[in-house]
């Protein structure tokens, strides 16, 4: 996959090595049964031979924190060289502008609101740019930037073009940031940033502050104004059905769930609530 120099631009590898796999992909509010992902894949597709990759296009509507959280999670799995176009964008049409930011040899494009900043941050070495209206296509809907700014940025990324051509550095940039979560005396405290297919609660709270020794210990999840007894787990299948379980999950932060059940319909909790995990 091409590396980037310290200016956040992309080296071309040797002649003879095998051909780039061109990865673009995609992350929106727009809805799977909308027409507007198609455009943008649309659009994208008219820069060459590209892979495309939908992260999800069913964030809740407007819901930047939730969409910055699903780029968060999904980045690190994809190689080297990946373009990500994520756009949950109330501000569209606005003067809000529009941003690629470089980290960990992936680049991220998509509106100035925060949503890129998390994943950047986890995949490390952030460098952040201002895309250029040169960079846009030549006629722009007030309010389907996804197709006429973004995808078509994403798509020249993936093709070779460098940062420079199309963007320049900028220091000021709206930021967002997850909640840390922490120890309070005897107790975990965090937030419930996404709450998944199966009604489990994503929160964070580092999987380093769940004590490994307590495996199989006790603990009461405050959340959504109920109250839930689980057990600290590795896996769902080490309680019993129906029975809560406290476990750190593949991103490494603390979730609360029921074995073939659902911890936000037993607690009422959505994402965006607190949480506390009260160690006994």
């Amino acid at each position: 996959m091409p590396a980037l120099n310290r200016h956040g631009t992309c080296r071309r590898p040797p002649v003879g090595l095998p051909p780039l796999m061109r990865i673009v992909t995609f992350l929106s509010d727009f809805g799977a049964r909308s027409p507007y992902p198609g455009a943008m894949k649309g659009a994208a597709a008219a820069s060459g031979s590209l892979t495309f990759v939908d992260i999800s296009h069913d964030v809740p509507r407007h819901d930047v924190r939730a969409g910055a959280y699903l780029l968060w999670s999904a980045a690190p799995a994809f190689p080297r060289g990946t373009v990500h176009c994520a756009v949950v964008d109330p501000g569209v049409g606005t003067s809000r502008a529009a941003l690629i930011v470089t980290a960990g040899g992936q680049f991220l494009v998509g509106p100035d609101n925060g949503i890129l900043l998390p994943a950047a941050r986890r995949l490390g070495g952030v460098r952040v740019y201002r895309l250029a209206p040169a960079a846009r296509r030549t006629r722009i809907s007030d309010t389907f930037h996804g197709r006429d700014v973004f995808a078509p940025a994403a798509a020249r990324l993936a093709t070779g073009a460098e940062v420079a051509s199309l963007a320049r550095p900028v220091r000021r940039f709206v930021d967002l940031a997850f909640p840390a979560g922490r120890r309070r005396g005897r107790s975990l405290v965090g937030m419930i940033i996404w709450v998944d297919a199966f009604g489990n609660l994503i929160t964070t709270i580092p999987g380093a502050l769940l004590p490994s020794t307590r495996a199989g210990g006790r603990v009461t999840v405050e959340a959504g104004g109920g109250a839930l007894d689980a057990t600290v787990a590795r896996t769902f299948a080490q309680v019993a059905r129906g029975r809560g379980l406290v476990f750190v999950g593949s991103d490494g932060v603390i979730e609360v769930a029921i074995n073939r059940g659902s911890a936000a319909d037993a607690l009422g909790a959505a994402a965006g609530g607190a949480v506390r995990l009260r160690l006994r």
